[in-house]
């Protein structure tokens, strides 16, 4: 095993301990909390924090990455977990929803620095030669980190019928500090340091391929939270009345599935030699989200073949769930691709802030859509942004490599 491939060994052992915490974590906090009487719209408040400091933190993140090293970075954000986990050993009398708000808001932060430093980590790793080999390294990191969160929520629940709250909690920091002692100890110290260190003005990309990326990706996200984060849950709660456990293990197995298959984004490709896929992919990808998006919401108000509105929800959750991992994995690859070689983290960390800005606009849709108008406005609302995105990808250059 050579140098590179154990730093990529301890950068994705970090990411994995600390996507696990982040997922146990957010089911700990909405049981917990619906535990002590608090209601839905309290406890989607606790989240609001942590997807807007997503928006700051990738776009300020990456400038600070480039000028104090990716190593750092990284151990800030396991250090501001720790820190936030901390904050909720409090007693309950003390868990308002402001001091939640405040610990999900330092825990939102700690996740993109841990994440945008991951990825941009892997671009200084390799060679521009070994694109092939830098695809396959993302969609592992990629998909094993969604993989491992839907993993965290079953883990939050488990804790929580073992440990308790706060047990569960002090045994998440203690772990995830035990994991940044070892990452300090291990991991190359000027990891992603520009070598020229870039000034403030250059938070916003100068790169047009990072920039299209960017927007590709806002509208991709976006198309999927504006009807899988909220509109999805309850619809199948209100409307087909199935229990929070079924709701809850669906979206799971989804987020578990969705994983796996980005990890084998490259075998599903089945790539060969050294031009992993490109522009052409990324169009046709999001072209055929639209038209599942499209065929779902033509299939949705009818009894096509007698099949049930839950058959048809299921089944094209499952499709869309294949069919969008693969397109993600390729755009992780992609802004990794496009990226400068110095100062990586400035173009990641703008691309993964256009990537929270549609996880936040998503959500925020897909409650308002679907209380004002159903899960049908959702649908369509989410066709219409991967047309978007579709028209966006047009522009990207044919050429990954030094866009």
């Amino acid at each position: 095993m050579n140098a590179a491939q154990k730093q990529y060994l301890l950068i994705t052992g970090n990411y994995w301990a600390f996507t696990l915490t982040d997922g146990a974590l957010r089911m700990l906090v909405v049981l917990y909390f619906h535990q002590l009487g608090y209601a839905p719209l309290q406890i989607a408040l606790l989240f609001l924090f942590y997807e807007f400091f997503g928006v700051v933190t990738n776009l300020l993140g990456g400038w600070l990455g480039a000028r104090i090293g990716l190593n750092r970075t990284m151990h800030i954000g396991l250090l501001l977990q720790v820190v936030a986990l901390s904050m909720l050993l409090v007693p309950s009398a003390w868990l308002t929803v402001p001091w939640v708000m405040a610990a999900q808001a330092l825990s939102g932060i700690a996740k993109d620095l841990n994440k945008m430093s991951a990825k941009s980590a892997i671009k200084t790793l390799l060679t521009n030669e070994a694109q092939t080999r830098l695809f396959h390294w993302v969609a592992v990191l990629t998909g094993s980190k969604n993989a491992l969160k839907g993993i965290g929520f079953f883990l939050g629940g488990l804790l929580l019928s073992v440990l308790g709250f706060q047990g569960a909690i002090a045994a998440m920091a203690i772990i995830l500090a035990l994991v940044g002692v070892f990452s300090l100890l291990t991991l190359k110290q000027e990891l992603g340091k520009a070598k020229n260190k870039p000034k403030f003005s250059a938070l916003m990309s100068s790169s047009r391929a990072v920039n299209i990326l960017s927007a590709a990706r806002l509208f991709l996200f976006a198309a999927r939270d504006v009807w899988f984060v909220i509109a999805l849950p309850v619809f199948l709660a209100e409307q087909l009345q199935w229990s929070h456990t079924a709701v809850g293990s669906l979206l799971a197995l989804w987020i578990i599935g969705y994983g796996a298959v980005q990890a084998l984004a490259p075998r599903l490709f089945g790539l060969r030699g050294p031009h992993p896929p490109g522009r052409h992919a990324a169009i046709l990808g999001a072209l055929i989200l639209a038209l599942i998006m499209l065929l779902l919401s033509w299939l949705l108000p009818s009894s096509f073949g007698g099949i049930s509105v839950e058959q048809v929800l299921v089944a094209g959750l499952l499709v869309f769930g294949v069919v969008f991992a693969i397109n993600s994995a390729l755009h992780s690859y992609l802004i990794v691709a496009y990226a400068r070689e110095d100062g990586v983290s400035l173009d990641v960390g703008f691309y993964y802030m256009a990537n929270a800005m549609g996880r936040l606009a998503g959500t925020v849709l897909s409650g308002y859509l679907y209380q004002q108008y159903g899960l049908m406005a959702c649908l369509l609302a989410a066709a219409s942004m991967l047309l978007l995105t579709t028209v966006i990808s047009l522009a990207l250059p044919r050429n990954p490599v030094g866009s």
